[in-house]
């Protein structure tokens, strides 16, 4: 049933009329954002009020032919509502309504229980901007939109022509009185279930008659300006930028907000529609190409995707320039609209950037990194990388070093010696004074387990601990660390170094609980029933794979997983006579040089690759073959020969090819060519399985035909709504970097699940970084340095000791192997897409991004705004006149 008084209403603060042609309808926004809270009774009174007027309950009583009694009551329920505004005016309580943006929908909004209770009031603000915007675009010039951005303070401190209305402090110093609320646009979304991570809760300063508002009708709480400051502060520090309303006049605002591209509907005016001009700041971002390294903070923190990384590098061909249409003197339709801004933001142009921070699974700044080590900013660099990974002094000896096989100065003189590097700044996390430990950015009272100390669980524990959540990580073994612990050697990975990695989780609060098997000691509905929120699935692929030959059951043959998991819990005695390794990987060469540590006489190892094509990485290889280690390459086994239930040899036949013609596993062999060799111990290492147990009884979580758990892509969240995964129990096998890189995006499902209102996808950053085409640079004339390199360790004398014999370089070749990186990547900057907040700023290390005042708008009296916005659209409907035979000249042109 329609409330006729309220849709009146609803007409009266659209400054419309019923039966005129832009008049108000039940189903449209303006009426169903009053229609749950406001009754006929209560329009009947507000129709009495004025603009921007303040009345008195006295002048409105008489107006509405109510008593005072009356009429007070329904002004305040209409000013509880939201659907009019009471401030002290004169020593009296005034009411007066306003606009609707920024203004009544907002308000509505932030009723704290009206907003859950009825969702439509988020909806109904979603749809007013959705219904007004495209009428906007183009039509408002620089500086009048009702909402503009102001750029963070400090963005701007370095130019001199800025002036006090720039400046966010002017505005805080203007006042006495503050509040702080919830952030209305999150609140819409969140009623939605759209929100995008951001969350609402204390995001919005109101400031003077605001402010009285917001905290006498319970909207916000009190606060001093001190810490109206610290609330700007940590907006800041946690990546957001800040609007405010711009309908007060020159210098005159009521609130600051502090936004997100993905969330805040009036930046969806430029990220959606284009419409920059209606709410950038006079400031737009300039990028010294020179200082910038392409560590991508300021491409991932910009509100409006204005910033991309590209090539800094000549090119061989130009890269042609793809000119665009801008709603200045374009017909902005419909199809022009980016409708999925919140799930299509781009990290680079289409041409690609540094190959480094492609390749690198977690997208580290690699760049970035090495920069600051250069400068000799080695508690800075430790920080950059550990914004990616949590584990760099792990990863500084394990690492498959991806970055340098994509390094473009492998087309030089070889790679840039990355690994070397990080490992050198990794060393601060040895030492408690220097390791780096960040700082928790709130305090959210939710449990979340995690199941497995691996890799993939410990850095969804950091990541989650970081965003405040209170993380409790089972492992079912009594040590931390998972396959790092269990399944490396300590000739490469020394326990010290894990453990000093892992103590910064429990210096962040992360508590530990070991020797407990979900599945079997407690159950993931008993974990529930202690209140924990969301699970974490990051078991790994913890057992060895068997072959199913013949005798594989026989004693002394055992999975190379296995072995190496009693070795590293020193629960192995030690091994005699002939050992043979079946397999080619990077296990297998762990196991093998293994059991040379542990009193094998000798030690073979049998794959089918050839040695070019053995999955172990070349340096590994190397190393096995400096220990003494026999390869032989391109043989099978058939049969494990046994002599009273006892192994005594391994037969094998010669293998001709791994790979049928479609790529495709399915060896061939030459039967005729056998060999039949003597062993005392057989260990096979040719992949691992993951083991469940008990953990997924009863849940929906399903698992593919390779015990690898079932699930999305991008959000990590499997069949069970509140678990996820990562890991080797996602993926199979791979490497620790593959994990830790899915151990932080799991973190980020996982804050949006259990927060109301969330979605899993929208806002989230799609890290598709890509490389440039390196058959396009030109490389000529750079110098040709040599790489900097530790001195060798002597097989001889590594095989004898479990303890890492690898150097650390030195200060001195730090300083010379970084002046080697050629700085590929630079970031990208797009001036008509920056609204100029300066968010970006804030990021970068490397004083490379500045803003400069472009413009010198202001905002117009309220009562000038309608006139200047016409006399602007007329302008601009010139231009697009004059605009559209040019274009269809040049398309012409252009097709023929």
């Amino acid at each position: 049933m329609i409330k006729e008084k309220v849709l009146d209403l609803a007409n009266m603060i659209s400054k419309t009329k019923r039966g005129a042609k832009d008049q108000i309808m039940p189903e449209h926004p303006e009426y169903l954002v009053l229609e749950p809270v406001v009754t006929d009774e209560m329009a009947e009174v507000a129709l009495c009020l004025k603009f921007r007027e303040g009345m008195t309950v006295e002048e409105v009583a008489p107006l509405c032919g109510k008593s005072p009694e009356k009429t007070k009551e329904l002004l305040w329920e209409l000013a509880m509502a939201g659907a009019t505004v009471v401030g002290e005016q004169e020593g009296v309580d005034k009411f007066w309504y306003e606009i609707w943006v920024p203004g009544h929908m907002e308000m509505v909004v932030n009723h704290k229980e009206n907003a859950i209770k009825y969702p439509q009031l988020g909806k109904a603000f979603d749809d007013y901007g959705r219904k007004r915007a495209p009428l906007a675009v183009g039509n408002f010039p620089v500086g009048t939109g009702p909402m503009r951005t102001i750029p963070i303070e400090s963005s701007i401190s370095g130019e001199s022509r800025r002036v006090s209305n720039d400046e966010i402090s002017k505005y805080l110093n203007d006042n006495d009185r503050f509040s702080v609320s919830d952030c209305s646009c999150r609140t819409a979304r969140e009623a939605q279930n759209e929100g995008c991570g951001h969350l609402k809760e204390d995001m919005c300063i109101q400031l003077g008659n605001a402010a009285e508002y917001y905290i006498r009708t319970g909207r916000g709480r009190e606060i001093d300006r001190a810490e109206a400051f610290e609330i700007i502060q940590k907006a800041e520090d946690n990546g957001l930028m800040h609007n405010m309303p711009n309908v007060d006049g020159p210098g005159h605002t009521h609130a600051i907000c502090n936004c997100c591209g993905c969330g805040c509907l009036a930046l969806r005016n430029a990220n959606m529609w284009s419409n920059h001009d209606f709410v950038r700041s006079n400031f737009t971002v300039k990028i010294d190409e020179e200082k910038c390294v392409a560590c991508g903070e300021c491409v991932e923190v910009c509100p409006t995707n204005a910033l991309k990384l590209g090539q800094k590098l000549c090119t061989n061909t130009p890269i042609p320039k793809v000119k665009r249409d801008l709603p200045y003197n374009t017909e902005w339709t419909e199809d022009r609209w980016n409708t999925e801004y919140r799930t299509n933001r781009e990290v680079v142009v289409d041409t690609g950037s540094a190959p480094c921070k492609s390749g690198c699974p977690a997208h580290i700044g690699v760049q970035g990194y090495i920069k600051l080590a250069s400068q000799g900013k080695y508690a800075e660099a430790l920080q950059l990388i550990k914004l990616e990974n949590p584990f760099p002094a792990v990863c500084g000896r394990i690492c498959p070093k991806f970055c340098e096989d994509d390094c473009t100065r492998c087309d030089i003189d070889g790679a840039v010696a990355v690994d070397d590097i990080k490992k050198f700044i990794a060393q601060q996390d040895m030492n408690a004074e220097t390791r780096y430990v960040p700082t928790i950015k709130n305090d959210y009272d939710m449990k979340i387990a995690v199941i497995g100390a691996g890799p993939a669980g410990l850095s969804c524990a950091y990541y989650l601990a970081i965003q405040g959540y209170k993380v409790t990580v089972f492992e079912k073994q009594k040590t931390l660390g998972g396959m790092l612990t269990l399944g490396i050697p300590s000739y490469r990975l020394e326990k010290e170094v894990i453990n000093a990695e892992i103590d910064v989780l429990k210096e962040m609060g992360i508590t530990f609980t070991t020797g407990i098997e979900i599945g079997n000691d407690l159950s993931l509905s008993d974990l529930r029933t202690q209140g924990y929120k969301a699970f974490y699935m990051a078991i790994g692929a913890q057992a060895g794979r068997a072959i199913g030959l013949e005798g594989e059951d026989a004693l002394g043959v055992v999975t190379g997983v296995e072995f190496l998991r009693k070795v590293n819990l020193g629960e192995h005695s030690q091994l005699e006579g002939n050992v043979i390794v079946i397999g080619g990987g990077n296990v297998a060469i762990d196991v093998a040089r293994t059991a040379t540590r542990v009193g094998a006489a000798q030690v073979d190892m049998y794959c089918l690759e050839a040695r070019d094509k053995m999955p172990a990485h070349v340096e590994e290889v190397e190393e096995a073959l400096d220990e003494d280690i026999n390869i032989n390459n391109a043989w099978g086994p058939t049969r494990i020969i046994v002599e009273h239930d006892r192994v005594v040899g391994v037969e094998f036949r010669k293998c001709i090819s791994v790979l049928d013609e479609n790529g495709r596993f399915n060896p061939t062999y030459d039967e005729k060519n056998t060999r039949i060799v003597a062993a005392d111990h057989v260990l096979i290492s040719v992949g691992q399985v993951i083991d469940w147990g008990n953990i997924l009884t009863n849940s929906s979580a399903e698992l593919n035909p390779n015990q690898t758990i079932q699930a999305d892509a991008d959000t990590y969240q499997t069949g069970e709504a509140d678990i996820f995964t990562g890991g080797d129990a996602l993926t199979g096998p791979r490497f620790a970097i593959d994990a830790i890189a899915q151990g932080k995006e799991g973190s980020i499902s996982i804050h949006r699940f259990v927060q109301r209102g969330q979605s899993l996808v929208l806002g989230r950053l799609k890290r598709d970084y890509r490389a440039f085409d390196k058959a396009n640079v030109n490389l000529t004339g750079f110098d040709t340095a040599p790489r900097q390199r530790t001195v060798h360790v002597d097989g001889k004398k590594s095989k004898t000791t479990f303890k890492d014999l690898r150097e650390t370089f030195t200060d001195e070749q730090v300083k010379k192997e970084s002046e080697r990186c050629l700085g590929c990547g630079v970031v990208i900057a797009d001036e008509y897409m920056c609204i100029g907040c300066g968010a970006c700023t804030t990021k970068c290390k490397f004083d490379a991004i500045s803003l400069s005042r472009t413009y010198d708008a202001n905002a117009v009296e309220f009562k000038d705004l309608r006139s200047t916005v016409i006399k602007h659209a007329l302008k601009r409907k010139v231009r697009v006149a004059v605009n559209k035979p040019i274009k269809k000249i040049k398309a012409i042109f252009e097709t023929s």
